[in-house]
């Protein structure tokens, strides 16, 4: 009796594992802000965007999403009356990897990066294979989500973060808001020095 009742917790425990995954993301911010400064709770800006982004599809679903995520840490999206500008760059590049999980040699030697939905990524020439090699080799996904806040009132820039995550899986859309929650950790006032943030999100 006993030996089936820890084989149906292992069971429940693995199936409650396995319907999550972990966003382990690598993050960098940097508050140009004073120490003293008021918090930023209810201040408003707009959306800015670089030439080449009105040229590629999804930039309006990532900017949707990069809305939810700075009103959870206070921001208010008001294009008509900002005190302040975002300017979001995402960027997606595919890669294969060996049976170690090292990136093969010949790939992403560019980065390539593209917007939700659109574009195209470079790739460096080449590849190699070697004994034990998987094949064909797994890909791995590298996203990289950036943030840079902007006063319009002298054009300084004020906090700048960005978040990159590496794994298995290619559905962005899923795995950006959590990108975007580990770049605005602790904002405005992050701590200095690169550091990890783990997110877990539905499978």
């Amino acid at each position: 009796m006993k030996r089936l009742l820890l084989a149906l917790f292992v069971i429940l425990l693995l199936g409650g594992c396995s319907s999550v995954r972990l966003i382990d993301t690598q993050v960098l911010a940097i508050s140009t802000l004073p120490a003293n400064a008021p918090p930023m709770t209810g201040v408003r800006y707009r959306f800015e965007r670089l030439p080449s982004q009105n040229l590629q599809a999804g930039v309006d679903q990532t900017e949707a999403l990069a809305q939810d995520a700075l009103a959870r840490v206070g921001l208010i999206h008001d294009e008509a009356g900002a005190t302040y500008s975002v300017l979001i760059g995402l960027g997606v590049l595919p890669y294969m990897i060996d049976s170690y999980g090292r990136p093969m040699s010949g790939y992403g030697n560019g980065y390539g990066s593209f917007m939700i939905g659109g574009g195209s990524g470079r790739w460096g020439g080449g590849s190699m294979m070697g004994l034990g090699m998987r094949f064909p080799p797994t890909t791995s996904y590298r996203h990289e989500i950036s943030l840079i806040l902007r006063d319009l009132r002298n054009s300084q820039v004020v906090y700048e973060t960005r978040a990159v995550h590496d794994g298995p899986w290619s559905d962005t859309r899923n795995i950006l808001p959590a990108l975007l929650d580990a770049a605005l950790r602790d904002f405005p006032n992050p701590p200095a020095g690169p550091r990890t943030i783990n997110i877990e999100i539905p499978r």
